[in-house]
């Protein structure tokens, strides 16, 4: 198992026999992104990015939301998060399943098809996982010193 996520992207690629623009070219992002991402010197890519890797790699998108830590290691089943006890069935609606349907779904009047439907699950499950490392963050940090301390002179 590799260190970090362009350690693993570089292992991918090399074992899919691919250049790093080869790579660039099948997945309609910069050569330049995918060097800085093998080198470190990028972070993790943005859901909509490791989509485009995934489809261009044949590697499970899932897999990739995983190893780059969107995805919890012991569950990487976004639909079985827990709900509240006072949720209403209209609460339980589960928006990414809504977004999976077949069934017609507009914004603003506008129907939404499979690949609008698709990019707003990537933003979605981008956004929605990096608010939830947010707030692991804020509940493991020490609470702030809301005191003022400034000094004014009359």
């Amino acid at each position: 198992m590799t260190d970090t996520f362009g350690e693993y992207l570089k292992q991918i690629r090399e074992a899919r026999g691919l250049s790093i623009n080869q790579l660039a070219s099948l997945a309609g992002i910069s050569g330049s992104q995918i060097s800085r991402i093998e080198n470190g010197l990028r972070g993790v890519p943005k859901p909509v990015t490791l989509r485009k890797i995934a489809e261009a790699t044949g590697v499970s998108y899932d897999q990739l939301m995983g190893y780059a830590g969107y995805l919890p290691e012991q569950d990487n089943n976004l639909t079985e998060s827990p709900v509240p006890g006072w949720a209403t069935n209209k609460d339980k609606r589960d928006f990414r399943k809504m977004l999976e349907d077949d069934g017609e779904l507009m914004f603003d009047g506008i129907p939404l098809n499979k690949e609008d439907k698709q990019r707003i699950k990537d933003v979605l499950t981008g956004l929605f996982w990096e608010a939830k490392q947010m707030n692991k963050r804020k509940k493991n940090s020490p609470p702030s010193d809301n005191t003022d301390h400034s000094v004014t002179n009359n």
